[in-house]
């Protein structure tokens, strides 16, 4: 059974077409098989479901799927493929001395990754391949056998890309010659600015505010993902955020998301009413913090997702140490099918992990006096 085989039907249609009943019969299907696929393949992963007691006969629907703690991929070698068919492991951010994550995958996990991503993102901007400046350097990519979720994130987006220029020297100084060359380029036209929230911030941001630098980015989608939390006790909200980045360059498209490296590819992408939505691919379920019990719409919980995508590695279905809360299924006002959600911030107790948090942490930040927006 390949990645392929498994998510071939979901290809058929649009990545926010699907109707609740119809899309939870769809992934029903294609979580049971992967539950057993890996119950087969992963040896701690099957002692995992026996300790569950899991029954398959029982399962009649998606929120009794086994969920996995995330945290455990931190702790073992999660690993559901013939090492010698292993083509590239991605590991989570951590501080000095934490622990990572390790993700195993074939190259037909991460195909599929990268697929159902572009799939994903060309609802938001089109089909076409746009030219996008990478808020980052370069160096996140010298190990391509070895990815950060931000280097993982960066060549994947690359593939959509018809040019890629990244905007930050080794030092993670901003080039201002290549962000002006990008801006002359592409005056007038569609592209891409990427980059982790708080990279954006303090690196380009804040760095255009010091040059007195402007630049028309009007056509530009800013692409960001993680590290509301750590905008350096600033008091500054998602809301605030936009604010400010439209005034220093003209910036209207705001596209940020929500993802881990555990279930890469499976985004939650910003609409532009600000919801994150959940695709044909995934989707979210929020648990009761004291007896694990499904949370009803408008209920904040613990966020617990699951994805048609993880092949390699047993990741289809995991309970995060996120906080969120479901807004609504099938009625968003940008016509998305599916439920949107709002990411509340991390558990207590959690460990920092997102990978601007991370960065920002590292370079002397305070992350505990920082307001999220979410």
């Amino acid at each position: 059974m390949g990645a392929s085989d498994l998510i071939d039907d979901f290809y058929s249609f649009q990545p926010y077409e699907l109707e609740a009943e119809k899309k939870e019969g769809l992934l029903l299907r294609e979580l049971t098989e992967l539950t057993k696929f890996h119950q087969e393949h992963c040896r701690a992963y099957a002692d995992f479901l026996e300790m569950t007691g899991y029954d398959p006969a029982k399962v009649q629907a998606l929120y009794q799927i086994p969920f996995f703690p995330v945290r455990l991929f931190k702790e073992y070698d999660l690993i559901s493929i013939d090492r010698k068919s292993l083509f590239k492991t991605m590991t989570s951010s951590g501080t000095t001395g934490q622990k990572v994550s390790k993700i195993f995958l074939d190259k037909e996990t991460a195909m599929a990754q990268q697929k159902v991503m572009i799939r994903i993102l060309s609802d938001f901007w089109g089909k076409k391949r746009l030219p996008m400046l990478i808020i980052d350097t370069p160096d996140v990519l010298k190990d391509r056998a070895k990815f950060s979720a931000r280097g993982a994130a960066i060549m994947g987006l690359s593939f959509v890309a018809r040019e890629s220029v990244y905007a930050l020297r080794e030092d993670m100084s901003l080039d201002l010659d290549k962000v002006r060359a990008f801006a002359e380029k592409y005056a007038g036209q569609r592209f891409i600015i990427f980059g982790f929230t708080f990279l954006v911030w303090q690196h380009f941001y804040q760095e255009l505010c010091r040059t007195a630098q402007r630049f028309d980015f009007s056509q530009g989608f800013l692409m960001t993902g993680g590290g509301w939390k750590k905008l350096m006790g600033q008091a500054v909200s998602q809301a605030e955020f936009k604010r400010r980045i439209h005034e220093a360059c003209g910036i209207r498209h705001f596209l940020d998301h929500y993802g881990m490296v555990e279930q890469t590819g499976a985004i939650y992408a910003e609409c532009e009413y600000g919801h994150l939505h959940a695709s044909i691919f995934s989707d979210v379920l929020i648990r009761n913090y004291r007896d694990f019990s499904l949370c009803p719409i408008g209920q904040k919980g613990i966020i617990q997702v699951v994805s048609a995508l993880p092949r390699s590695y047993p990741g289809h279905s995991l309970l995060t140490e996120d906080e969120g809360v479901i807004l609504g299924e099938d009625d968003c006002p940008c016509g998305r099918k599916g439920k949107y959600i709002q990411v509340l911030g991390r558990m207590a107790q959690a460990e920092l992990r997102g990978c601007s948090d991370t960065y920002a942490e590292e370079h002397g930040r305070d992350p505990g006096r920082a307001v999220s927006s979410r």
